[in-house]
């Protein structure tokens, strides 16, 4: 009897043996390990199954109906639908059941749908064709039928099923290329490597044959992480054992590039792989509008207890007297004698809360939540937000906070890919104090990339012939890109050149790739590199050879990476190219303040700077190095840590050569969108890993700073000089004293920040050693406030998410917005309110984990200040109206209590109670609150400060709530006294109906509550129908059909016998009203009465103090489609001095252009400015205009330069 897996459980729980619990052991292939060796204890490990979805078929009613009840609106609802089952109450339980199951059924179809979607999603990935080696045969199954141990063939272009073990490779020296898109966001090639025994197994026969274990670590979300260890069993020796680290590892998700198989074992399937562990499950973000949604519904509830106490007491105190308590018409059972008071005054107390519940909405969650769902299709289907490059378009991944868009205060960005395009291209390159141009215009003509290596700038001193050699071997030698002479991508050849292949260089830094193509315009060209030897093609067309020997590859804290080749004349060479930080302090010569110089001013101008070195190695210098790298290598504990201290002693006294110099261009439209989101009164702040320079470059160039802005620095650079104590309290009593200055000056001075990620960790820090200070957060917080943009620079993922949440924690609790593309965004697009992914070249993963996803950076300027605006006016208004009309509904249902003795008695028959939240009144504000335009989009996108109208959640703020209120209580009064008066006077006929004299109408309660109803139904409609500006033959189909459908159904519902009611009393109500004259007339002014405050309201506001939105209005009104004609609000604000129609326009202080209206270019310029183009100075280019003086100077990166 086997008793391994009971001492494997033994030993786990009871002996405490950490080793089993923190690792586990592969065996690959599933063959067990040789007798004598290790014992063969078997684990079970999760199949390959990836999953999603959230429901299964079997939990989905119980599950789903579990999360609905969770809601208070949902619960209260089925409280009072059992309530009516229970007791007697004076309405059918049919009033209350039906709305909630019409809310329940539509919630859960649509949450059904999207889990179904995610369901197909998790089948196509599950069955996505795997081979996997079985009995020396290459087998093809479905990807979740993969178990831990399988070896399995990966082609290229496929995607890694599983966390593998890199193997072998087709490849010959073993390794393959990879792209990380899926995981990290990175399009760029790595670099992995088969383990060093196992190489050689070439087939499948070999590799079948392989008899070895895997040890490794649990299962943990690292990506760049992995520790473990290969025993590999030949005949009876001693198992060989080597390490496995990151490079080792295949995540799932990768894809295999420039090899043409390899094979692999699995290690973690399933939701064990680094990508499963890595979906980080989304926090419930809430809006805004849905927290302000429960506080009134908190006020209602209250509202409908006081409604239902007051009336319980009332009617006791009515019942008091002995003939008022048992009616002739209403005797009392022998039950209800003998029941105690009390419990009957809870009983009548339920009775009246069932009454009254029509005050809560029920049907508002289920309009809201259909609005939510159908209007972000408006979003998907902007053909302004389709990108034609990518070929896609805006991506809602969830529609639960569409109004949270119009409410966005601050915006938190990436740089590289998101404000910039991550296209890198080389500018230039200083050697030893030089400049060289790429394709340098000399004389008006463009020199070839041959002779353009002579461009060189007139610094004085010329170069060494030397020096420049080897800055530009340097830049050949010193990189991990490859060459592929042919690729197919979407069915594209790349590669092909005039019908011949060429080659092309893939990497995985697009800086390498920038540079090694920036050499090779400059007349060195980097072949290839085969059995070891780099070769690269020098200007004089001569093949060069240099044996690769070591990599010391890039990481992020030593910020640089070196090579060490042999030349064929066994000279041993060492280049090492980084950032100017951790290059400089390594020189010991060469000309380091021309370089620095020249870096600094490539930095302030936007650049993307390195800087190169080499050093020459004797011998025993090599060989010394050899073996600091192979120790550290062959380290099993603390690996990491010893190449570092192997790589510190190896790379110094360096020779400096020269640097260079790469451009990531601004996005388009990107200054444009920061300068609109400025304008809206949306602050911005820049998060990015970059250098400080080229940082604040980027921010100028996009117009986040502008050349007014005074910046204040809170980097590590300041905090060595000056205490962090003492630069936090000096910058915060700068912003304060320019607060109080500027509350007396009409001009206010502008501030910018600028903080790095070392002073950020310092002031987080939850306490300070500092005695009498408390932390620094709210004196940080503080001088945030005051500055109109931040930049914060040389940040960690993690870092950005503690902005984030730092910033939405804070005592105001703004809404935040973060944006960005790639895997080390994604912690802050969770974070932020809202979180929106650029679909770049930095992969998908911040557009999945994001709650929107867009194409470009630009477009971030409509989802915000159109649609965003859109989407909240809409909501706001859809609430509020909703309390409105149940206002309107239920108040003259609680004054009719004070005619009919408190006796529970409906005022408005069954199905006009259950149809007046589903049919009568709901298609309308649905229709409204999708399609309602308030103002145009064109003015929208012209007049980003109409955003600040919205801010703040102004439109559903306590005192619009409360307006919104009284107009329903004033209305419901109009309601039911005008109904009142109009029936004071009555007679008895002569066969004993009720009779009003002035109408000679027959008079009875339902006549009365269907009056009533009547002039709701019109008021509430007619209502809406006034607040809508954007009509649409939809709109009024929707609104007049809603009229016409009550009127309908009141005259069929009231005109026909109906077989299976118990009771007819609305027999012939509706039609006897409606042949009365003086009823049409009364329902007409009652109408005209009810909507007449409002209306006078709004004309007296839009007088005296109209908002920035009514103006506008007006402005559409006046100036319909003629835009051209009369300048526009921003160009007034851009501009000095007269409007455009005079003749002479001021550009700037001492800039006036004459113009005559009858010369072409005028015209045309003037159109331009009018349809909003001089908001950006460099788009009157195309107009040719020369001006002299200093009156107008463009904003970019660098000195101010004159146009």
């Amino acid at each position: 009897m086997d008793f391994s897996l009971l001492r494997n459980i033994i030993s786990r729980y009871c002996a405490g043996e950490e080793n089993w619990v923190d690792s586990r052991t592969v065996y690959i292939g599933h063959k067990e390990p040789p007798p004598g060796a290790e014992a063969y204890i078997p684990q079970r490990y999760p199949d390959n199954r990836i999953v999603s979805s959230k429901y299964t078929f079997w939990n989905f009613i119980p599950k789903n109906l579990f999360e609905q009840f969770r809601r208070i609106a949902n619960f209260y609802f089925l409280v009072i639908f059992l309530v009516q089952l229970i007791i007697d109450t004076p309405t059918s339980p049919v009033t209350s059941g039906l709305p909630l199951f019409f809310v329940i059924t539509v919630t859960a179809i649509k949450q059904g749908y999207e889990d179904w979607l995610r369901h197909k999603a998790d089948c196509s990935i599950n069955e996505c064709p795997v081979d996997v080696v079985q009995q020396e045969k290459v087998v093809r199954t479905q990807s979740h039928k993969l178990r831990v141990g399988d070896i399995v063939m990966v082609r290229e272009d496929e995607t890694f099923p599983c966390d593998l073990i890199f193997l072998s490779s087709s490849r010959d020296d073993g390794t393959c290329y990879v792209t990380t898109t899926s995981l990290d966001g990175e399009s760029s090639h790595k670099t992995y490597y088969a383990v060093p025994d196992t190489m050689a197994f070439k087939t499948e026969q070999e590799v079948d044959s392989l008899h070895a274990t895997i040890e490794c670590e649990q299962p943990q979300p690292d990506l760049y992480k992995f520790v473990g260890r290969i025993n590999i069993y030949k005949d009876k020796e001693e198992p060989v054992s080597r390490t496995l680290g990151a490079e080792n590892l295949l995540l799932r998700g990768a894809t295999l590039k420039n090899t043409q198989h390899i094979y692999a074992v699995a290690v973690y399937t399933g939701m064990e792989t680094k990508m499963a562990l890595n979906y980080q499950s989304k926090s419930q973000k809430r809006s805004a509008v849905e927290k302000s949604m429960n506080a009134f519904l908190i006020v209602y509830l209250c509202i409908l207890i006081s409604k239902a106490v007051i009336n319980t007491v009332l009617k006791y105190a009515w019942q008091w007297s002995p003939d008022r308590d048992e009616p002739w018409y209403n005797h009392r059972t022998e039950n209800e004698r003998q029941r105690h008071v009390v419990i009957r005054a809870f009983t009548d107390f339920l009775a009246f809360m069932v009454l009254f519940n029509y005050i809560i909405p029920v049907s508002m969650y289920v309009t809201v939540e259909m609005q939510k769902f159908l209007g972000s299709y408006f979003i998907t289907w902007d053909e302004e937000m389709f990108d034609e490059e990518l070929g896609l378009g805006a991506q809602v991944n969830t529609s639960d906070l569409n109004e949270e868009l119009g409410q966005v205060e601050y915006v938190f960005t990436d740089k590289t890919g998101t404000l910039t395009e991550n296209n890198m291209e080389f500018i230039e390159c200083c050697v030893d104090g030089n400049v060289y141009i790429p394709h340098a215009i000399c004389n008006g003509q463009i020199l070839s990339a041959a002779s353009s290596i002579d461009m060189i700038d007139s610094s004085p001193g010329g170069y060494r012939r030397e020096y420049e050699d080897l800055f530009f071997r340097a830049l050949c030698l010193c990189h991990t890109v490859q060459v592929k002479e042919e690729e197919t991508v979407d069915g594209i050849k790349r590669g092909i050149h005039q019908g011949r292949p060429t080659s092309f260089y893939i990497s995985s830094s697009p800086d390498e790739v920038a540079l090694v193509e920036g050499m090779k315009r400059l007349g060195y060209t980097y072949l290839r590199l085969k059995d070891n030897y780099m070769e690269i093609l020098n200007k004089d067309d001569e093949i060069e050879r240099f044996e690769l020997l070591h990599v010391l590859n890039f990481d992020s804290v030593r910020r640089r990476m070196s090579v060490i080749v042999k030349s064929i004349s066994g000279e041993y060479l060492m280049f090492c190219k980084g950032a100017d930080s951790s290059i400089f302090p390594r020189v010991v010569s060469g000309k380091v303040e021309q370089v620095k110089a020249h870096v600094e001013q490539n930095a302030v101008e936007g650049l993307r700077t390195l800087c190169v070195a080499y050093r020459r190695l004797s011998e025993s210098e090599y060989q010394e190095a050899c073996h600091y790298l192979t120790e550290a290598k062959l380290a099993l504990q603390d690996r990491e840590q010893r190449l570092a201290q192997a790589y510190d002693v190896i790379e110094r006294d360096f020779v400096l050569l020269g640097a260079t110099a790469v451009e990531d261009r601004l996005q388009e439209k990107a200054a444009d969108t920061i300068e609109s989101l400025h304008k809206a009164g949306i602050k911005v702040w820049v998060l990015t890993g970059d250098k400080m320079e080229t940082a604040a470059a980027t921010c100028y160039a996009s117009k986040l700073f502008r050349r007014s802005t005074q910046i204040l620095e809170l980097t590590k650079k300041r905090t060595k000089e000056q205490s962090l104590h003492d630069v936090l309290f000096e910058l915060n009593r700068t912003v304060l004293r320019q607060r109080s200055i500027s509350g007396l000056s009409v001009d206010c001075l502008d501030f910018g920040l600028i903080i790095d990620g070392a002073t950020l960790s310092a002031v987080l820090k939850p306490s300070q050693e500092v005695s009498g200070h408390g932390n620094y957060r709210e004196i940080f917080l503080e001088i945030c406030r005051n500055c109109s943009a931040v930049l914060c620079c040389r940040m960690a993922p993690l870092q950005k998410a503690q902005i984030v949440k730092l910033i939405k924690s804070s005592k105001e609790h703004p809404i935040t917005l973060a944006v960005g593309d790639g895997a080390n965004d994604v912690s802050m697009i969770l974070e932020a309110h809202v979180g929106i992914g650029i679909m770049g070249k930095e992969g998908r993963q911040a557009a999945r984990n994001s709650d929107y996803a867009i194409p470009k950076f630009k477009h971030l300027k409509k989802m915000l200040l159109v649609h965003g605006h859109y989407y909240y006016i809409r909501i706001a208004e859809l609430v509020q109206y909703f309390f409105y009309k149940n206002v309107c509904f239920i108040f003259p249902q609680f004054l009719y209590q004070f005619f009919c003795g408190f006796s529970q008695q409906p005022l408005y028959d069954t199905a006009y109670l259950t149809l007046y939240n589903i049919s009568f009144t709901s298609l309308p504000i649905l229709l409204y609150s999708l399609v309602e335009q308030h103002v145009t989009i064109d003015t929208l996108k012209r007049e980003p400060s109409l955003y600040r109208d919205i801010a703040k959640n102004s439109l559903l703020r306590w005192p619009v709530f409360l307006y919104w209120t009284c107009l329903g209580v004033f209305d419901a009064v109009i309601f039911f006294f005008g109904a009142y008066f109009l029936f004071d006077n009555t007679t008895f006929t002569s066969n004993g109906q009720l009779m009003t004299t002035n109408t000679q109408m027959m008079f009875g309660n339902w006549t009365f509550g269907t009056l009533v109803f009547t002039v709701l139904v019109f008021t509430v409609t007619l209502k809406l129908a006034l607040d809508t500006r954007h009509w649409t033959w939809i709109n009024h189909f929707v609104i007049w059909g809603s009229l016409l459908f009550y009127v309908i159904f009141s005259l069929l519902w009231g005109g026909i016998i109906w077989p299976f009611l118990n009771y007819q009393r609305m027999y012939y109500v509706f039609m006897q009203m409606l042949s009365s004259g003086p009823a049409w007339l009364s329902i007409i002014l009652l109408i005209t009465v009810s909507l007449l405050p409002d209306v006078i309201k709004k004309v007296l506001c839009r007088a005296i103090c109209p908002t920035a939105t009514e103006r506008a209005q007006v402005s559409e009104k006046l100036l319909p489609g003629s835009m051209a004609e009369v300048t526009p609000l921003s160009f007034r604000r851009s501009y000095k001095g007269r409007s455009t129609d005079s003749p002479l326009l001021h550009l700037g202080a001492a800039e006036t252009l004459s113009l005559r209206s009858s010369s072409p270019l005028p015209q045309k310029l003037l159109a331009h400015l009018a349809e909003g183009g001089g908001s950006d100075l460099t788009s009157l280019s195309p107009y040719m205009l020369r001006l002299s003086g200093a009156g107008f100077a463009y904003y970019a990166p660098g000195p101010e330069t004159p146009v």
